[in-house]
């Protein structure tokens, strides 16, 4: 046999995968030359990616291309890094068509363009996971297009710089690339005003005005913040108002936000256009599910949570190991999954809100009810919460059960509704972001040097530090958390050095140790 029928068909196009909420371009390779007749897929390729072999076959042979009774041998560059997913399919399949010269393009398209999709028996180019994020980081791989599932398009057109073409279907992508009938590129979509309709407002609750302070507190400084009452006196009615006074998300945190629901396979447009996240799982979750994590290493719930809102409800009730994972991601604001082959990191950047009742009946301390439960009792129960843990959480707040006074007197007395208390979070968030020069930063996440500059006390101030620092034995970061909430209190009245008064109202929301100290005694 001549040596010129040996001669093999090679081409390559690029396609991406994701490694946490990044991406990472892939080479697709192909080469198609005579031997035993069979399709090979090589390059740690998961069994979604092996499988697909099967399901190009039926796609070209149902879209009326037939494939040639040849070895077929696909490697997906880099060799050494694991794919797994089914971004694949569509790019191996042209390539493959590239190979046997069904379609010609330029060397220069080929660099310029990703290729993503999964491809349907028949031809069809299903939606797959992980498109925004790639889309974030294609400008990085020099690339200039994307070629994708059509349901994906407006997903990837919220990046601009990018053109995104959308396919539904194997024969119009055929056709686009032949240059028979040309797709129009999907339109940049810019960020839009949220339009809100609320729904829940903090009018509707009666009272509790320490609860809903501490809250606007949180709001403006992105700051923990655990509630601490009886059954039925609206701890969960407050966590879950608390979305209302927080501040819009500006775009770039819509992204962020949006790759990971993206990469989670959670992604729809409103995850990308809507307000902040709250996340509420139930207290049976696991470790991995609340953090992250899994064979294949996928967002947990505080990642879910980033950007936005925490709730977790009935907190003792937690498992503690489950709880003590959070202690690393509330300090760093992000997460690191560790696997043999691979390590992936998510961003974990939420306000937590927690809830839990102060004993096993639920009504030790409230003035209505008398609680059934023992000291030892009490202790058992609250043993559930390691010191370090409590630690990170700057504002701890008593919620009383509400008095039937409370609910008949005047509805316009003492009723502050989410747009009053949304105010003046507006402008200490605008103090901040003039004070730190970056949207993302927050009085929460000042490093040592930033409170040491930032946190000026008046003398009078100072000597009541150093008062509260021995009486309650603060440790270091203990400190520094009342200095943070202090000077949030600060912003919300516009003042540029911290007072007594922003110190004692900051005090005030220890409430939790104030309970241990009557436990103990």
């Amino acid at each position: 046999m001549p040596w010129g029928a040996l001669k093999t068909m090679h081409a390559k196009t690029f396609s991406a995968t994701t490694i946490g909420v990044h991406a990472r371009l892939v080479e697709v390779e192909v080469d198609v030359s005579f031997g035993l007749v069979n399709f090979f897929i090589v390059g740690l390729p998961d069994m979604a990616i092996k499988e697909s072999a099967k399901r190009i076959q039926s796609a070209l042979n149902n879209c009326g291309f037939k494939l040639p009774a040849k070895k077929i041998i696909v490697n997906l560059a880099p060799a050494d890094l694991k794919k797994e997913g089914t971004f694949f399919d569509l790019p191996i399949t042209l390539t493959i068509l590239l190979a046997l010269k069904t379609i010609k393009l330029s060397e220069q398209y080929l660099q310029e363009t990703l290729f993503l999709g999964e491809l349907a028996l028949d031809g069809t180019v299903r939606q797959i996971k992980g498109v925004l994020a790639i889309a974030f980081d294609a400008k990085k791989m020099n690339k200039k297009r994307i070629i994708l599932p059509k349901k994906n398009a407006q997903e990837a057109s919220r990046i601009q710089g990018i053109e995104v073409i959308g396919v539904s279907h194997l024969t119009e992508i055929i056709t686009h690339l032949r240059n028979e009938k040309i797709i129009a590129k999907t339109e940049f979509l810019p960020s839009k005003p949220i339009e809100k309709k609320e729904k829940i407002d903090f009018s509707e609750i009666k009272g509790q005005m320490q609860a809903k302070r501490a809250l606007q507190i949180a709001a403006a400084g992105r700051h923990n913040i655990l509630f601490i009452g009886p059954p039925g006196s609206g701890k969960t009615m407050l966590a879950k108002r608390l979305q209302t006074i927080m501040p819009e998300l500006s775009f770039e945190e819509q992204i962020e936000t949006g790759k990971i629901y993206s990469v989670s396979n959670k992604m729809n447009l409103s995850s990308i256009v809507s307000e902040m996240p709250f996340r509420s799982p139930h207290h049976t979750i696991s470790q991995a599910g609340l953090v992250g994590g899994g064979s294949i290493p996928q967002p947990g719930e505080i990642s879910l949570a980033h950007n936005g809102i925490l709730f977790l409800d009935e907190l003792t009730e937690f498992k503690r190991d489950t709880l003590e994972v959070l202690r690393q991601p509330l300090e760093s604001k992000n997460v690191l999954i560790s696997r043999a082959k691979q390590s992936v990191e998510y961003p974990a950047s939420f306000v937590l809100v927690a809830a839990l009742n102060p004993c096993p009946c639920g009504y030790w301390g409230d003035s209505n009810r008398d609680c059934r439960c023992s000291m030892s009792q009490v202790n058992r129960y609250l043993q559930k919460l390691s010191g370090p843990l409590l630690d990170r959480i700057d504002l701890q707040v008593h919620v009383q059960s509400v008095g039937y006074e409370m609910i008949k007197e005047n509805k316009t007395k003492n009723i502050y509704s989410s747009k009053d208390l949304k105010e003046p979070v507006t402008k200490a968030v605008k103090t901040q972001k003039n004070r730190f020069q970056e949207s993302s930063k927050h009085n929460s996440s000042m490093t040592p040097e930033e409170i040491e500059l930032h946190c000026k006390l008046t003398p009078q101030a100072e000597a009541t530090m150093k008062q509260i620092f021995k009486k309650l034995s603060l440790s270091m970061r203990g400190y520094h958390k009342l200095l943070k909430v202090a000077r949030t209190i600060a912003d919300l009245s516009q003042s540029e050095c911290i007072d007594v008064s922003h110190l004692q109202e900051a005090i005030m929301y220890r409430s939790l140790d104030k309970h241990m100290e009557k436990i103990k005694q």
